[in-house]
């Protein structure tokens, strides 16, 4: 079967149809004599929005994929700085900490799989959870991912490698020994960008599913979440696929959207109100006339 390319362009047509189809359930819905109706339109309404949302960030990814691979040598060569600066500055080796796991194969094919697929699996699944269980809560830690994430696309705008691609410098490419590579080979047709280590967003969205859970969740088993963002930076450390560096880095972006969703809204944990109850104009139309009687 041919495998079929999703381009940024197609992800951005898709986005805008999808924001558009969004738009008419939603006025669509609004005219619905039924309050059964009209709750189910508002939900399809919103669920169309946020899917074009994440593919207005795809259609981003892409497009930063393709301008970013402007020079393999100095993006090596900004990786090399890094990994220099940070070993003047007195930070751990990453190679001393991926050297410790080689001779554990289980261990490292443990690592490869959680950073291939807890990334966006655990974002997907707190990400639907608010949605459907905390919608009120829902807007702000969607903002807080579209927004990070998007000053970090743009930031990788500027090509680095990750330290996997510097073997001079102790590193091994663990996934690609392993058959466990998400690099390299296309996945329904898209070819993931290697040269795209700065900042990490594998970093920023475990603590962002880290912090949603915990500051809306109830009951001492929301503490559990913490071990998600200490797994993801070992395991990206590990891995090669990230430096300290890289991560602290998406940890000030981050701290950056916080502060700046806190100035225009405020830290004010809105409640958890009781589901609405539409009150449709046939509605208020009677209890007018109740009342005037």
């Amino acid at each position: 079967m041919q495998n079929l390319t999703l381009t940024w362009q197609t992800s951005a047509a898709a986005s805008a149809a999808l924001y558009g189809a969004a738009f008419t359930v939603g006025r669509v819905a609004a005219r619905r004599a039924s309050t059964g109706e009209w709750r189910r339109g508002r939900v399809a309404a919103d669920v169309l929005r946020e899917a074009g949302t994440l593919l207005a960030l795809f259609a981003l990814w892409q497009v930063v994929g393709h301008l970013s691979l402007v020079g393999t040598d100095h993006a090596l060569d900004r990786a090399d700085w890094i990994h220099r600066t940070e070993l003047g500055l007195g930070l751990p080796d990453e190679a001393d900490w991926q050297r410790s796991v080689v001779g554990h194969p289980w261990l490292v094919q443990a690592a490869n799989y959680y950073y291939a697929t807890m990334h966006f699996g655990v974002m997907l699944i707190v990400l639907l959870w608010l949605f459907l269980r905390h919608r009120q809560r829902y807007a702000w830690v969607r903002t807080t991912v579209v927004a990070t994430t998007a000053v970090c696309l743009l930031i990788q705008f500027i090509p680095v490698a990750p330290p996997r691609m510097l073997p001079g410098n102790g590193f091994v490419d663990l996934a690609a020994q392993y058959g466990q590579s998400v690099y390299g080979n296309a996945v329904a047709g898209v070819v993931a960008d290697q040269l795209s280590a700065m900042p990490s967003v594998h970093v920023a969205w475990c603590v962002i599913t880290a912090v949603a859970v915990i500051t809306v969740a109830r009951g001492p088993w929301r503490w559990l979440m913490v071990l998600h963002p200490l797994v993801t930076v070992w395991v990206v450390v590990v891995t090669a696929n990230h430096f300290w560096a890289d991560g602290l880095v998406a940890l000030a972006i981050l701290l950056t959207v916080y502060l700046v969703q806190a100035a225009l809204s405020g830290w004010r944990r809105p409640e958890e109100p009781e589901e609405a109850v539409a009150v449709l104009p046939e509605e208020q139309e009677r209890e007018s006339s109740a009342v005037e009687g």
